[in-house]
């Protein structure tokens, strides 16, 4: 048996796992399966200097700890910036939270909206599902015009089949005050829960991560066929074998089960049930500058393709060539619930189409990008079965010594810094054996 720690990623978390064990002074062996490092977490670069990241990473973490470990990994050349957030809804843009910013909207559903929520009880209110939630928050109108159609278009299912264990502070619950000043008042007080974020000054979001793997080999193009928890053993797709003393893995669980040798059939039937989304990003150069000043919009209509767009060009200047602009359109499916019906070209036809539409194109402009990135593991779906399912993988992967990390090792819904924290737990757990 060797005495080697095996990281099998080389994303965020597996390098919250690698700060953690050089800070104990060890070292470990990382593997990944890709031709290039970082992870979901990498940034694309496409000629003539646009960078687009794997969806709109930021760090805009308020744990002080974590700031000052990013700082320190960028040498503290990062931007802060105010995070500007937006919403398309049927011709209308509204500033995000919709539910707190309903002025501009058609005076009948605003009207509608606000006698709904003025009505609201939490009094004998059973909350059986999101949609439950949602009713009881917001009322019926905004729940069905806003956040219900967003959900199909970005868990891919309907709020009916969601749990609310994923919820935390990112859907705003205001009170009635907040709704009506939002609604008469041009600038209401902003209280989304992000108010600034952080990015490198240059090269992408990916230039976080380097530092952290400083002093450990990381072994490209190296997928994981079987680990055999008996033997301590990785076997890879080119027939190498590699021995561990502890393993961290960042593989999306649902995958992992089937690696393992031996797993009950228990276990694997409780990975099939796991649900979640991939995503085809549609990155778009645009050769003129003024898109828009917002770095996140969120789209509610239905029939539009994307569910949200990111402008990368607006997340930091080094994202795109002097005087153009860049966007990102989020197209979700899921094997579960609903699967990609729509080809490469026929994203990127639908996006270009559907961005002329909001008015954020023009027929006339130039985009000298336009390319997709298939995210094969997304979002975490928080339906019905999630729970259940993974207290049977997780209490498997504890007791074979397979200490599992990030958003899709923890299947959790994380953000960056809660990935990177999740890497370290992962690392201690390896070095005492939890």
């Amino acid at each position: 048996m060797s005495d080697e720690i095996i990281i099998i990623g080389s994303g965020i978390s597996a390098a919250g796992a690698c700060y953690h064990l050089r800070e104990n002074g060890l070292k470990a062996a990382v593997y990944d399966k890709n031709s290039f490092p970082w992870g979901h977490t990498a940034t694309h670069v496409y000629e003539p200097g646009y960078l687009f990241d794997e969806g709109p990473h930021v760090s805009f973490t308020s744990d002080e700890r974590i700031q000052e470990i990013f700082a320190e990994s960028l040498g503290g050349e990062f931007d802060s910036t105010p995070y500007v957030l937006n919403n398309y809804w049927q011709g209308y843009w509204a500033t995000h939270p919709v539910q707190n910013h309903l002025k501009g909207l058609p005076p009948e559903i605003v009207t509608t909206i606000i006698a709904e929520f003025a009505r609201l009880s939490s009094d004998d209110v059973e909350i059986n599902n999101y949609a439950d939630w949602l009713n009881a928050s917001y009322g019926p109108t905004f729940a069905k015009n806003f956040p219900m159609v967003y959900t199909e278009k970005y868990h891919t299912t309907q709020a009916e089949n969601l749990t609310t264990d994923w919820i935390g502070p990112r859907m705003h619950q205001p009170d009635l005050e907040q709704v009506i000043l939002g609604a008469i008042s041009e600038n209401p007080p902003n209280i989304h829960y992000i108010k600034n974020f952080r990015y490198p000054k240059s090269g992408g979001f990916e230039q976080y991560l380097p530092s952290f793997f400083k002093g450990f080999d990381i072994a490209l193009n190296h997928e994981v066929v079987e680990i055999s928890p008996a033997e301590k053993q990785v076997r890879f797709a080119d027939g190498k074998v590699a021995a561990y003393s502890s393993l961290i893995s960042s593989i999306p669980v649902p995958s992992l089960v089937p690696l393992i040798k031996g797993a009950p059939a228990e276990v694997v039937e409780a990975a099939k049930k796991l649900a979640w989304s991939g995503c085809v990003l549609v990155n778009i150069g645009v050769e003129r500058a003024d898109l828009t000043d917002a770095h996140i919009s969120y789209v509610y209509d239905e029939d539009i393709v994307f569910s949200r767009l990111s402008f990368p060009h607006n997340i930091s200047p080094s994202c795109a060539p002097e005087g153009c602009s860049s966007v990102q359109a989020e197209i979700y499916f899921s094997e579960k619930y609903r699967p990609l019906d729509l080809s490469m070209d026929e994203c990127i036809e639908r996006t270009v189409a559907d961005l002329i539409r909001c008015g954020l194109l023009r027929e006339d402009d130039v985009l000298p990008v336009e390319e997709t990135v298939v995210c094969p593991y997304a979002n975490v779906i928080f339906d019905h079965d999630r729970a259940e399912s993974l207290a049977i993988v997780h209490s498997y992967l504890d007791e074979i010594g397979v200490h599992y990390c990030g958003r899709y090792g923890d299947w959790d819904y994380m953000w960056t810094d809660q990935s990177f924290i999740s890497g370290e737990r992962a690392a201690n757990n390896a070095l005492n054996g939890a």
